[in-house]
C-alpha cells in the first residue's frame, strides 16, 4: 500500500500526517507500506517542516525531521493508491489536476474515515498557532484509515 498525504505547502499538516501514518504502521508492524506527503504549492520546496510541526510531533514521540518539502505532481496519481488531504481546497485542487475518474477516486479527505460524509478538514496551523489540534486530527484519520484498510 502507498498513501500519500498532501496539503498546502508540505510544511505543517501533511508532514505530520506522514509521520503520525508511519508511526502507526511501525507500531502495528507493517513495513511494506509507503507513506510519503507534498503540498499542492511550490513554496517550500526542499524545507525541512514547520519548527512548530517538527515540535508538536516530537512532543507525541514522532521525528519528522528528515522530511524535506516537494510539491505534488501528475505521477504521484500512477506511484500512489491513496492520496488524502487535509481539507476541501486540496481536494479540489488535487482532483482538478487527475487525467482520469479512477485517479480522481483515489483522492479522499483524511478525515472521512474518521467522519464520513461530514467533510471534516484538517485545519491549517500555519496561521493560527493550532498544531496541536490539527495533530490530535491527524492522528484519528491515520487510526480511522487504518482500521478500514488495514
Amino acid at each position: 500500500m502507498k498513501i500519500l498525504m498532501i496539503c498546502l505547502g508540505n510544511i505543517c499538516r501533511s508532514p505530520m500526517a506522514e509521520g503520525v501514518m508511519k508511526h502507526l504502521l511501525k507500531k502495528d508492524s507493517r513495513h511494506d507500506w509507503e507513506v510519503d506527503s507534498a503540498g499542492t504549492g511550490d513554496w517550500h520546496v526542499g524545507q525541512l517542516p514547520d519548527r512548530r510541526a517538527i515540535r508538536t510531533s516530537k512532543n507525541h514521540g514522532i521525528d519528522i525531521t528528515r522530511q524535506r518539502a516537494r510539491q505534488f505532481n501528475k505521477n504521484d496519481f500512477e506511484r500512489f493508491d491513496h492520496l488524502l488531504v487535509m481539507d476541501t481546497e486540496n481536494l479540489k485542487d488535487v482532483r482538478n489536476l487527475a487525467n482520469n475518474q479512477p485517479d480522481k477516486e483515489k483522492v479522499k479527505l483524511l478525515l472521512e474515515f474518521k467522519y464520513p460524509g461530514k467533510q471534516m478538514i484538517v485545519p491549517d496551523p500555519y496561521f493560527n498557532e493550532l498544531f496541536e489540534e490539527s495533530f490530535q486530527l491527524i492522528y484519528e484519520g491515520c487510526e480511522a484509515f487504518l482500521e478500514e484498510f488495514g
